[in-house]
């Protein structure tokens, strides 16, 4: 079936190389630095959270300039032409076909992955991280009355692996559920096709509902390609899939996110739960989403992650330089994992560095879990000369350690 959308790619070419100031603007990633780093705004470089201080794509402004030159902001009806929109996007950029019956709107991902626990898993229960792993799963699961069981990934030839074999004695039996994040935050893994099924046989040994966050899918390095969890067989049974207009276009703002369902009986319990809740769209979210997934939208993302893999190139070659610091090779996402571990220091101490004597605001490595001792991480999604300032201060700031 053919989804065809009106909109035609833009010839603007976007000007990722703009400095836009944010501070003063209610950004948490400039405006809260200060108090949560140390760091101030006016001195320092805000590279934690995961924004990107660039514009969307004009065709997302566009829509916004529609509904308030309209100027009646009601509750949002007909979603239509957004359902369209995704199963388009999902179609031509990730060869999935996607059934609209099987999409469900929530208030962005995080919100997603809590209707999801409480859809599927009860109090007691526990749910496998393959850490280190976003921060806010095991928030929100043990926020839930959840246990978090780790699952440490392994590190070889300075890349992540899962270890199958190991998990195997990691499990408590209260295990219900398993979030994968495809591809991988904070490492920046793209899974192979044959890793995905290894998951998924996990998933199915253990009777697991497999929640798979791919909310980075569009963020692809050059040279790698994402493979949708739905596109591995044998596991509709127990999929969950989430998506997201908003890490890929930066209008995470909108708080607006799918968890798709591919199964119809598994999908009952979660639109219960979303019932249950009364949760309705944010109808600014759903025109952002709308214009986001069009041709414009694609050609702008195509752009993108261009000039991301010349942010990598220029910041792993720069702090790569550091002896004992290792930048760990980016391939998609734009979240650079730096490993400090063989400087000898404790994880306070770089972190400390970073945001005293670098004047930057980064994740530390341990909020994401088993394994992320040693690690920070960057937001390299920023103007290239903000990259170029970053590997400056680095390098002055670990200088003493050469």
């Amino acid at each position: 079936m053919t989804l065809d959308l009106p909109t035609a790619a833009s010839d603007a070419a976007p000007d990722f190389d703009q400095i836009i100031d944010r501070r003063g603007t209610h950004c948490v990633k400039w405006d809260m630095m200060e108090p949560l780093y140390g760091v101030r705004p006016d001195e320092g470089l805000a590279m934690w959270v995961a924004d990107m201080d660039f514009r969307p794509p004009a065709c997302v402004q566009r829509a916004l300039e529609r509904m308030t030159d309209h100027g009646v902001y009601g509750y949002f009806g007909d979603d239509r032409p957004y359902l369209t929109a995704i199963r388009w996007w999902m179609r031509e950029r990730h060869g999935w076909d996607v059934a609209p019956e099987a999409i469900h709107t929530t208030h962005g991902l995080v919100n997603g992955v809590g209707l999801a626990i409480q859809a599927w898993t009860q109090q007691g229960d526990a749910v496998v991280l393959f850490t280190p792993v976003y921060h806010a799963f095991a928030r929100v699961i043990r926020a839930a009355g959840r246990h978090v069981t780790e699952c440490p990934l392994v590190q070889r030839d300075g890349r992540y692996e899962m270890d199958f074999a190991a998990y195997e004695g990691l499990l408590t039996g209260r295990e219900r559920m398993l979030i994968l994040c495809s591809p991988h935050n904070p490492g920046g893994r793209v899974w192979t096709r044959e890793e995905l099924e290894e998951v998924a046989a996990f998933a199915r040994r253990h009777d697991l509902v497999l929640v798979s966050d791919e909310i980075h899918h569009d963020l692809v390095m050059p040279g790698h390609r994402h493979t949708p969890m739905a596109l591995i067989p044998g596991v509709e049974d127990r999929l969950v899939m989430m998506t997201a207009t908003t890490k890929t276009f930066n209008i995470a703002g909108a708080h607006i996110g799918n968890v798709i369902v591919p199964n119809e009986s598994l999908r009952a319990p979660f639109a219960q739960v979303v019932g249950a809740l009364g949760i309705s769209p944010n109808s600014f979210g759903m025109h952002m989403a709308t214009a986001a997934y069009s041709p414009e939208g694609a050609a702008w993302v195509d752009a993108l992650t261009a000039y991301l893999d010349g942010n990598r190139r220029l910041f792993d070659e720069g702090v790569n330089a550091i002896p004992g610091v290792r930048s760990m090779a980016l391939e998609a996402t734009y979240l650079a994992w730096v490993d400090f571990s063989a400087l000898g220091m404790e994880s306070e101490e770089i972190a400390g560095r970073l945001a005293r004597d670098a004047g930057i605001a980064a994740n530390a490595g341990p909020s994401f879990g088993t394994g992320g001792e040693g690690f920070m991480r960057l937001n390299l999604a920023a103007p290239r000369a903000t990259v170029a300032e970053a590997v400056g201060r680095l390098q002055r700031a670990f200088g003493d350690v050469q």
